[in-house]
């Protein structure tokens, strides 16, 4: 239906409804339960440029309306991505994109490189919520000067749409967003997850082995919401919200706060068929209210 199409840079979605990098694999795990040309677009688990095994366990912990989680970008490295996953993805009737991690740079170019080579990756979100090693740990989108180099350092060889997802660990959002943005970044995903941590009052020791993990699920939504609508009235290029959506009403409400499009993560988990779920709502509440494209949406929060 052309009333739920969008664009995000040279991205053409046909609707705005897209699944979350971490909570829905390759996309075929979730096949036998949805009809996966139904959704706009598949951001598949974030993918660095050598093999990680990915923090001890425990690492997942349910807390009050949300999970805590310290996975650790687990993956087999670029390499067989491309070699074993790629060919099995590829002619999904749907956007297939990367999420691209790293902890130099240097790991940041080099993953690229390789995904330019493959023609059906028409573009890649960069996470900059990883430590910079030769920062000594600091993510590189905690600071604007740092989001900046390495978005600049992509935008160089990578000729598509380019997503730069922001962490919400910030004082101010907005400055990393214009960062990048002025680094040549199409389009922003946010947010990240939240830092957050579990104790066992049994054990007297925290629930996850690396003390602190990332928190999503409904318990982040306002904060995303609100970070979502900080980053709408700072920048120019268009937004992809998420944090904490569990229903089309979720969705609505991120693009009257300024997203173009959504993703869905954690409620994946809960209901494996939320995401064309959350495309048939959105259809409905167009007919409903006389709204001939979602497009009329985006930021169209009255205040």
């Amino acid at each position: 239906m052309d009333k739920l199409r969008v664009n995000i840079g040279k991205l053409d979605l046909k609707n705005p409804v897209m699944t979350a990098s971490g909570t829905f694999g390759y996309g075929k795990e979730y096949s036998d339960f949805i009809d996966l040309s139904r959704i706009g677009g598949i951001f598949v688990k974030g993918t660095t440029i050598r093999e990680r095994q990915g923090n001890d366990y425990p690492r997942m912990a349910e807390t009050p309306s949300g999970m805590l989680n310290a996975v650790g970008l687990q993956n087999k490295g670029i390499d067989y991505f491309v070699s074993n996953i790629y060919p099995d993805i590829k002619d999904f009737d749907t956007n297939v994109i990367v999420n691209v991690s790293g902890s130099t740079i240097e790991d940041y170019v080099e993953c690229t490189e390789k995904l330019i080579e493959l023609d059906k990756i028409p573009a890649i979100e960069l996470n900059i919520s990883c430590p910079n090693v030769k920062e000594g740990g600091m993510a590189f989108g905690v600071c604007a000067e740092s989001a900046a180099e390495v978005t600049k350092a992509v935008r160089k060889v990578w000729d598509r749409t380019l997503i730069v997802k922001l962490s919400p660990n910030v004082t101010d959002v907005t400055e990393i967003a214009k960062a990048v943005e002025g680094e040549g970044a199409d389009s922003l995903s946010l947010i990240n997850t939240l830092l957050g941590m579990a104790i066992n009052i049994n054990s007297q020791r925290p629930v996850l082995s690396t003390v602190t993990g990332g928190l999503s699920g409904p318990c982040v939504k306002p904060v995303a919401l609100r970070m979502v609508w900080q980053t709408y009235n700072a920048v120019k290029i268009p937004l992809i919200g998420m944090g904490g959506i569990s229903c089309w009403q979720d969705a609505i409400e991120f693009i009257l706060a300024g997203s173009s499009a959504i993703q869905i993560g954690t409620h994946n988990f809960i209901d494996p068929t939320i995401s064309v779920k959350v495309v048939d709502g959105i259809a409905e509440y167009l007919d409903k209210n006389n709204i001939s494209s979602v497009r009329e949406l985006v930021g169209a929060l009255k205040i």
